[in-house]
């Protein structure tokens, strides 16, 4: 795809925006781009496009997108000054992609959304690494060569931090139970 890209083909370029548009939202959202997630998003596809040159053929694209969205969204925050609320996240995130089927019983729906805004908030707790790290893994659903090519970092770093950040979270979330059925990737 990507040399079709590069062979000037537009088309090939918009099929890449429609495939990760989605994963580009969730991230941007998640990372605390909140109001901004969708201006982040663009941003980071023009700038993607524009460095199309440097990526590496045989490389996946997702991680790589991923690293350039998490940039933007840093600039973003930083450039804007202001602290997003968890609220803001929270509400930024579940308009990314519904967690909670609408068909959902209320009260297991209440339970979900109690547990997200709960784990969110730890999560905010985090150091930015260790915030970096768990989001990518877990609430975007990357495996850890991913996660380790979108952030930069060796794979054993990220298994390291990964860990790190884990043992945090259990301490902030004593009562935490995971999920029912919950499956490890990797």
């Amino acid at each position: 795809m990507i040399a079709r890209v590069r062979a000037g083909e537009p088309e090939a370029y918009a099929e890449l925006v429609r495939a990760h548009t989605g994963i580009a939202m969730r991230a941007a959202a998640a990372l605390g781009a909140g109001a901004d997630a969708e201006d982040v998003v663009q941003q980071a596809f023009v700038k993607a496009y524009c460095a199309l040159g440097r990526f590496k053929d045989g490389a996946s694209f997702k991680p790589w997108l991923l690293s350039i969205v998490a940039n933007e969204t840093r600039n973003t925050v930083r450039t804007a000054a202001r602290q997003r609320t968890l609220a803001g996240r929270e509400a930024a995130f579940a308009e990314a992609e519904p967690l909670i089927p609408e068909s959902a019983d209320p009260a297991v729906a209440t339970l979900e959304t109690e547990r997200r805004v709960a784990l969110l908030s730890a999560v905010e707790k985090l150091s930015e690494e260790h915030r970096l790290v768990v989001t990518y893994r877990y609430l975007l659903e990357m495996d850890e060569s991913e996660t380790a090519q979108a952030l930069g970092w060796p794979r054993g770093t990220v298994k390291s931090r990964l860990n790190r950040a884990l043992r945090k979270l259990s301490r902030l979330l004593p009562d935490f139970e995971p999920r029912e059925g919950g499956d490890e990737r990797e």
